[in-house]
């Protein structure tokens, strides 16, 4: 739970940064890639990722720029991280200069249920985590090296001439 904040900001600004880090070893190619013929794709992910930003804040009040949540996402790479960089920036000025740690017991109507403000920035974070996950799956398949995200990938052991950890 957030207890300030600034907690959240900089947890945020940590984890945002993870995220366009994997944003980054994405191809235009591979924004296809999927599991299955009828599942999601890394360009879906990715778009679902940065127009959830404002699709959730936006509902608590915030004025979050960003694409709709239904909508059908860019066929390049860098529309989705400039897009996205859009969102979490504003999502950075709009909490610093809008919000203080009284506003993290805030009470919210949010998908039907009421949230307390520190419990929707916690989901923000972990629903961008979440994906990010199911993303690196996506990104072996199309042969794509990951980025190290909460310690060293198997390709950054490699580039640092060290064998990767089994």
């Amino acid at each position: 739970m957030y207890r300030s904040m600034q907690d959240f900001l900089d947890d945020w600004e940590a984890e945002s940064q993870l995220t366009i880090n994997l944003f980054k070893s994405l191809t235009n190619e591979s924004l296809y890639q999927k599991i299955v013929e009828d599942g999601r794709n890394l360009g879906f992910l990715a778009w679902h990722i940065t127009a959830t930003i404002s699709e959730t804040l936006n509902k608590t009040g915030l004025k979050i720029p960003g694409p709709l949540e239904d909508s059908d996402p860019p066929n390049n790479v860098e529309d989705i991280i400039k897009t996205y960089q859009t969102s979490s920036d504003a999502l950075i000025e709009e909490v610093g200069t809008k919000l203080d740690d009284k506003s993290l017991d805030d009470e919210l109507e949010l998908y039907g249920e009421r949230w307390k403000r520190h419990q929707v920035f916690d989901m923000l974070i972990k629903h961008q985590i979440h994906h990010r996950g199911q993303m690196t799956v996506l990104m072996r398949q199309a042969g794509l090296k990951l980025p190290g995200i909460y310690g060293p990938s198997k390709d950054d052991w490699i580039a640092m001439g060290a064998t990767p950890l089994k």
